[in-house]
C-alpha cells in the first residue's frame, strides 16, 4: 500500500484523526472522480483503496488500533447505528448542502467492518443521451426507442458499466422531449440522482415496499413511462413485460455480459418467448473501458501487443504524472444494441435459440458485436488490447462473429 503523506501527517492519537482521514479521503475522491471507496480492515490496518475509471487503485493504510473510529465516524455521516458492528447497514451521506450525495454500506468481515462508499455522479454530468458518447447506431435506436408508447427498453451490462447512468440520461431525455405531458414514475433501489418531471420512488422492504409490490402499486398511478431500477427475478421479469405489452413504455436494468444473454436469461427464468418477443423492443448492453492517456501512450504495430485481437494497431500506455502513473485517463462506452423487430430476431427468440444462436443471427441482421465494437475502438486509439481483455475476458473473440482483420 502506498503512502498518502497527508493522511500519515495526522496525529492518530488525536481526538479529530478519523474525522480528518474521512473528510480528506472524500474530499480528494470526488474531486478525482472516483466512483466507490473502500475501506477494508486488513492485518496491517484499514486499507483505504478508491475505484478510479473501473479499477481500484490502493490510496492509503489507516493504524489498526483507530479503524474502527474511522469506519465510525462514516457511520455518523451515515445515521448508522455505531454500536452495531454484527449486521450490515446502508446509509446516505451528504457533507455539504447542495454537494451530490453519497451511499454508505457496512459489512462484518472477521477482521473488523468493511465499508464501501459509492460517489454518486454529479447532477450536472450526463444530462442527455448525446452526453454519454454512445455510438451512433446505438444512440439513435434508443433515442427512437423513447418515443414509443409501449413496449421495453432494457439496458445490460456488467456492474459499474454505466447502465444506471444511461438510465438517467433517457429519463432526462423523456422529460425534455414533452415537459409535463407523460406521466414519467420509477421504482429504484437506490434513487442515486433527482429528475425534475418525473416521480422517482425507492424500494423500502423494512416497510414491505419491494420491488415487486412496489411495481403492482406503481401501475395503479397511471404512468405513461415506467423506469424500473433492475430486474433480478422472474416476478420482476413478468411484470415489467407486463407493463410493457399493456401501454407502458417501460425502461429497465439488467445484469448480464451481452444484450443476447439477457434474452438467454429471460427465457431460462421461465419468461414464455411470445412475451420476450413481443415486450421488449431493444436491449442495449454496455460496459466501460478506459482511455489511454494523450500525455503518455504510444501506438504499436507489433502482434505481440495486440494480446490476440485481430488489430492492424494498438495504443500502449506507459503512465506519467497527468494519468497519476495509471497510463489512462478517462474512459469510453462499447455498447451493442439488440432490436426485437427483425423478423429473424424475433423467430429465433419464439424458437428458444440459444445465446451463441442468438448472436449469430443478431450479427447476421446487421448487429455490431461488442467485440467487433471493441476492436474498432483499439484501432482508433480509444482504448487498448489490455483494457478490452479486462472488460470482455481472456478468451478468443469469437469467430463467427465479423471483426477487422489486421491489414
Amino acid at each position: 500500500m502506498p503512502s498518502h503523506p497527508a493522511i500519515d501527517a495526522l496525529d492518530s492519537a488525536g481526538p479529530r484523526y478519523a474525522t480528518e482521514v474521512v473528510d480528506r479521503i472524500l474530499s480528494e475522491a470526488r474531486q478525482a472522480g472516483v466512483s466507490d471507496v473502500h475501506w477494508q480492515p486488513g492485518g496491517e490496518g484499514l486499507e483505504i483503496r478508491w475505484r478510479v475509471d473501473g479499477v481500484l487503485q490502493p490510496v492509503a493504510t489507516i493504524p489498526a488500533k483507530v479503524a474502527a473510529n474511522v469506519v465510525a465516524r462514516l457511520k455518523v455521516l451515515a445515521d448508522l447505528l455505531t454500536y452495531r458492528t454484527d449486521v450490515p447497514q446502508e446509509g446516505r451521506i451528504r457533507v455539504a448542502p447542495g454537494a451530490p450525495e453519497m451511499r454508505l454500506s457496512t459489512f462484518p468481515t472477521v477482521l473488523g467492518e468493511k465499508a464501501v462508499v459509492r460517489m454518486f455522479a454529479s447532477a450536472e454530468r450526463f444530462l442527455r443521451l448525446g452526453d454519454l458518447g454512445l455510438p451512433d447506431d446505438v444512440r439513435e435506436g434508443l433515442s427512437r426507442g423513447l418515443d414509443e408508447t409501449s413496449g421495453a427498453l432494457v439496458l445490460a451490462g456488467p456492474a459499474g458499466g454505466g447502465k444506471t447512468t444511461t438510465l438517467y440520461a433517457a429519463l432526462r431525455e423523456l422529460a425534455a422531449r414533452r415537459p409535463g405531458e407523460r406521466s414519467l414514475a420509477t421504482l429504484e433501489d437506490p434513487v442515486e440522482a433527482i429528475v425534475p418531471g418525473v416521480a422517482q420512488s425507492q424500494v423500502n422492504p423494512a416497510a414491505g415496499l419491494t420491488l415487486e409490490a412496489g411495481l403492482r402499486s406503481l401501475l395503479r398511478q397511471d404512468p405513461e413511462v415506467l423506469a424500473i431500477g433492475e430486474v433480478r427475478d422472474r416476478s420482476t421479469a413478468e411484470i415489467a413485460l407486463q407493463a410493457a405489452l399493456t401501454g407502458h413504455l417501460t425502461l429497465t436494468t439488467f445484469h448480464a455480459g451481452g444484450a443476447c444473454e439477457v434474452i438467454g436469461r429471460l427465457l431460462d427464468m421461465g419468461i414464455e418467448p411470445y412475451a420476450v418477443r413481443s415486450g421488449i423492443r431493444a436491449v442495449i448492453a454496455q460496459r466501460l473501458v478506459r482511455r489511454p492517456c494523450s500525455s503518455c501512450s504510444e501506438r504499436s504495430d507489433q502482434p505481440a501487443d495486440f494480446l490476440g485481437l485481430p488489430v492492424a494497431h494498438a495504443t500502449i500506455p506507459r503512465g506519467c504524472d497527468a494519468c497519476r502513473g495509471t497510463g489512462y485517463l478517462g474512459r469510453a462506452v462499447l455498447a451493442e444494441i439488440l432490436p426485437t423487430d427483425p423478423a429473424p430476431i424475433g423467430r429465433a427468440i419464439l424458437d428458444r435459440a440459444d445465446v451463441r444462436r442468438l448472436e449469430q443471427v443478431a450479427a447476421e441482421s446487421g448487429m455490431i458485436h461488442r467485440w467487433e465494437r471493441a476492436c474498432r475502438a483499439v484501432e482508433a486509439g480509444a482504448t487498448t488490447p489490455a483494457e478490452v481483455r479486462r472488460a470482455l475476458g481472456v478468451s478468443t473473440p469469437p469467430t463467427r462473429i465479423p471483426i477487422p482483420s489486421p491489414a
